[in-house]
């Protein structure tokens, strides 16, 4: 058997257990895919993210839920990045690319006087499918009514590197259960989608978004603290469906993770390129402690 050293940082929080929890383990080419599937199951964060070589960017990021592999996650880059910055290994880079299955994306990294550690973070180019299942099965599956989903805002599965259900609601909501195992037979159209709830009132008035994550069955864990990457993807909604007429660039404060006794945060930014939205999100993260598993 094999001892691991996994990193646990909080991303889009400076302060330890109440951002969204990652693993990081920053010499991921020591592992094979099974041994990094075995790895995440042990570890039971919603993402472990393993940094590699890359012969097409600067590194590639692998992300393992407990249950199988994903393209993108947003806590999970915010976490592997500033581990490899605090750790050294980054040199004195600022700017460089990443190699994911969502595919090559930009990153950022400013250092603030007081210490702090800032990762911008580009998306993929928004894509957004249409809902055509019953809203009441829906709202049903995270215990809420039909009548709390917002009337005049669409329903759809959005991407930014990986695709989730967009469901607007009406008002700040604080009571949800999700019934996950209920989730595949109502996304018919993809039934291994998260869902996203989302409503414009927010707990801090700062904030222009509270939204709450609710995972996949397939994935192995119930609920995400504070999500990159839809909230990314929330920018591209807001453009598309929200404010046709905002100016931008613009940065949208999405807040998540109060319900759970946490208080995630995340800036997105919204830009117009050459009439196409390019989306990055901003965030930090900090180190919480090792934590040692056995494959």
């Amino acid at each position: 058997m094999k001892m691991v050293t996994v990193d646990h940082y909080d991303a889009f929080s400076t302060i330890p257990n109440m951002g969204n929890p990652a693993g990081v383990v920053v010499e991921g080419n020591q592992y094979s895919e099974i041994e990094m599937q075995a790895i995440a199951k042990q570890i039971g964060f919603n993402e472990t993210a393993f940094a590699l070589k890359s012969d097409k960017a600067d590194l590639r990021i692998r992300y393992f839920t407990p249950g199988h592999e994903v393209n993108l996650c947003g806590h999970a880059t915010m976490a592997t990045m500033y581990a490899l910055k605090t750790k050294g290994l980054l040199e004195d880079k600022s700017k460089l690319t990443i190699e994911t299955k969502a595919g090559i994306l930009a990153i950022e990294i400013k250092e603030q006087k007081a210490g702090r550690i800032y990762i911008t973070m580009q998306h993929a180019i928004p894509q957004f499918e249409a809902f055509n299942g019953s809203k009441f099965k829906l709202a049903q599956s995270i215990g809420l009514t039909e009548d709390a989903i917002h009337p005049e805002l669409p329903i759809v599965y959005g991407s930014t590197g990986i695709w989730t259900l967009l469901i607007p609601i009406k008002s700040y909501f604080d009571k949800m259960t999700p019934h996950s195992a209920d989730f595949p037979a109502i996304l018919e159209e993809m039934p291994k989608a998260s869902l996203h709830p989302f409503c414009l009132e927010a707990i801090d008035k700062n904030a222009d978004m509270h939204a709450r994550h609710f995972s996949s069955p397939y994935s192995g864990t119930i609920e995400d603290i504070a999500t990159g990457t839809a909230s990314g993807v929330m920018g591209a909604y807001f453009a598309n469906y929200i404010n046709r007429e905002a100016q931008l660039p613009k940065t949208i404060i999405v807040e998540q993770g109060q319900e759970l006794g946490k208080d995630g945060r995340v800036y997105v930014h919204v830009k117009n390129d050459e009439g196409k939205l390019n989306i990055s999100i901003t965030g930090t993260a900090v180190h919480v402690k090792e934590l040692q598993v056995h494959i």
